[in-house]
């Protein structure tokens, strides 16, 4: 009851004559005043604001989050509408209640994300003949052409306004330009030279049926992984502001020279001259130098999911070359040897930090002295004193009771830990795993969701699938055992995750625009269930594609190696597979001899107490059998056979 009163008090409530708006909640008033003005002077009706940056990151630096500026709302998802008369926000089910807390009754929240609700929304509210702004430079290619059709044969026209409006409201107040250093990733950590990298996106080229001259970078990733360099111009994320323009004979790459290490100048420039020798220009001439390139004899290959509509509109459409990812970000998705072995060993780390903080909780929790807040900075303290550990890479999800309800919950300084979501860039790769614990007696519904969620994680992570099934086929595995009882959840399953680099990696997981999974690739499982205004549960462990014993045949090898909260298994929904009990086994192989080699005896002890194996007798046979996960296949993979 004294929870369910708090959530009611922490949002917003919009519908009485004198609206109740909780302190964390931003007064927009004043920013879309002015907003509105300069809309007026650009002749638009309407503007478009986006979460993301000039080359569609998913994180983004404090002076492109723009979109948090004008309306008060801090998630990483979602994209804004202002009118003449009114502010509409849409964000997907992770942010809803956290949308209700950030924003006043300036802006109303849409609970549908796809962009054709944004259309049909500004189809009732924008009457014909009138414009709808945005800035191209902040809209790929794909998600133009998405607004562009939605309002096809409407009398409303989209219009490209190259000076970003927020920014100009913003005005001084807008945080500067980033100055850290750029440097060189040494190249223990790196699975290939940027040279041989280079080489092999070149052959790509030779290969292709088009035979592409050029192939232009946008996202932040590639330029980042292909020349082996890192930054710091995003909040947990090691990237930084570049584009690249890589030709068979020539390569470009846009970016502030004088934030350049010796060392990085020095790796660019060793070939030079020729075809392996790097030419810096500035960050902001790419436009220019794309557009010069375009008049010649070439074809410029891009992808179209990270290139932006004002890079694409200085090519001329006989000259382009598109595919949804450009032949850099599917390249990087793919592991080699070198790159698998970093991440494994990153993990081991990890895990030795999560032991050490979950055997923290478990003696604290009890006496009452630890919060979310106090938790996630003790967790963060354990991680940074690892070797290689760089820092996180988002800020810890630290949530406990309704608070975990939030999948992407940003904690406060307030009660005990409930559920966790870490993750850390290290020199040797990012990790990313989340555990939900109790210390108590949990409801048997907490009991039965819990197992209901590490049911779908388990069942995901020993399918076996043919190669380059796309993750979209599969996800179902990891929601049947919730669907049984009519529960789900709202986010995704699973993610890419890079070495040293995003943790959300794209384009691999198990939404409609990833590709298919192949072998070398690493991916997040992470189903959940939150009862809003109770709890949450999350699952989320980080998996390796491999072969499978089956010729031909993959699956996946978790290598997140941090046990289960027993407390929370309901046994008699498990099956008889002995899947668990060979995963505890791993952790005690794995994990158990470096906490001895670092001398931590009681984690040491805490690991063999929670790895002990479950009694096979006492695993009943599951709902969720043999015949009931032959049947999903059949379904899903009509034209395979096994």
């Amino acid at each position: 009851t004294k929870q369910s009163s708090f959530a009611t008090s922490d949002i917003r409530n919009c519908t009485t004559s004198s609206p109740f708006l909780p302190p964390t909640v931003t007064n927009t008033s004043s920013q879309l005043n002015a907003l509105r003005q300069r809309m007026q002077f650009y002749n638009i009706s309407a503007y478009i604001i986006p979460a993301t940056d000039a080359h569609m990151s998913e994180y983004i630096a404090e002076r492109d989050a723009r979109l948090a500026w004008i309306s008060g709302f801090t998630g990483s998802a979602g994209t804004g509408v202002v009118t003449t008369k009114k502010a509409a926000l849409w964000t997907d089910s992770r942010y809803w209640i956290q949308a209700e807390r950030q924003m006043d009754c300036n802006w109303e929240l849409q609970k549908i994300v796809w962009t054709d609700s944004i259309g049909e929304w500004l189809l009732q509210e924008i009457p014909a003949g009138e414009n709808i702004g945005l800035d191209p430079f902040l809209f790929s290619i794909d998600l133009w052409n998405s607004y562009a059709h939605v309002l096809q044969g409407s009398s409303r026209t989209l219009v490209p306004i190259e000076d970003n409006l927020v920014d100009l409201v913003w005005g001084s107040q807008r945080p500067p330009l980033p100055t850290s250093e750029i440097y060189l990733l040494p190249e223990t950590f790196t699975g290939s030279t940027w040279q041989e990298k280079v080489s092999g996106i070149r052959s790509q080229m030779e290969q292709h049926s088009r035979s592409p001259t050029a192939v232009l970078l946008s996202a932040l990733e590639e330029t980042a992984w292909l020349f082996n360099l890192r930054g710091d111009d995003i909040s947990y994320n090691p990237v930084f502001y570049s584009y690249a323009l890589l030709t068979t004979s020539d390569i470009s790459l846009f970016v502030d020279r004088n934030r350049l290490s010796a060392e990085a100048l020095q790796s660019l420039s060793a070939l030079c001259p020729g075809p392996l020798c790097v030419q810096v220009e500035e960050y902001d001439q790419v436009r220019a130098s794309v557009q010069a390139y375009a008049q010649g004899d070439v074809r410029v290959w891009i992808g179209t999911e990270y290139t932006t509509y004002g890079l694409y509109g200085v090519i001329p459409q006989d000259k382009l070359v598109e595919s949804s990812y450009s032949p850099v970000m599917t390249t990087k998705a793919v592991k080699n040897t070198k790159e698998q072995a970093l991440l494994k060993a990153a993990h081991v780390r990890d895990a030795v930090a999560m032991i050490q903080y979950l055997l923290w909780l478990e003696k604290n929790v009890p006496k009452g002295s630890v919060n979310e807040f106090s938790g996630a900075r003790y967790v963060d303290k354990l991680r940074r004193e690892k070797e290689h550990c760089r820092g996180a890479s988002f800020e810890t999800i630290s949530a406990s009771g309704l608070n975990a309800a939030l999948a992407h919950y940003r904690y406060q300084w307030s009660t005990s830990g409930d559920a966790a979501d870490f993750s850390f860039c290290c020199r040797d790769g990012t990790t990313d795993i989340t555990r939900t614990v109790h210390w108590g007696e949990p409801t048997p519904f907490q009991k039965e969701a819990y197992t209901r969620v590490l049911m779908g994680n388990i069942d995901l992570a020993r399918l076996v699938f043919p190669s380059e099934t796309s993750g979209r086929m599969v996800e179902a595995f990891a929601r049947q055992a919730l669907w049984k009882v009519g529960l789900n959840y709202g986010h995704g399953t699973g993610h890419g995750i890079g070495n040293f680099l995003s943790v959300h990696e794209w384009p691999v997981g198990f939404q409609t625009k990833n590709v298919p999974l192949v072998k070398g690739m690493f991916t997040s499982i992470e189903p959940g269930y939150y009862q809003e205004g109770e709890f949450g549960i999350r699952i989320e462990d980080v998996a390796l594609v491999v072969e499978a014993q089956t010729k031909a045949y993959l699956t996946f090898e978790v290598v997140s190696l941090v046990p289960y909260d027993r407390n929370l298994i309901d046994i008699s929904f498990l099956s008889e597979d002995q899947y668990l009990n060979t995963y505890y086994e791993t952790i005690r192989q794995r994990v158990g001899p470096e906490l001895q080699r670092r001398q931590l005896e009681e984690e040491y002890e805490w690991l063999r107490r929670n790895t002990q194996p479950f009694s096979r007798g006492t695993l009943v046979a599951t709902s969720l059998g043999t015949l009931a996960i032959t049947s999903l296949v059949s379904t899903l993979l009509p034209d395979r056979q096994a």
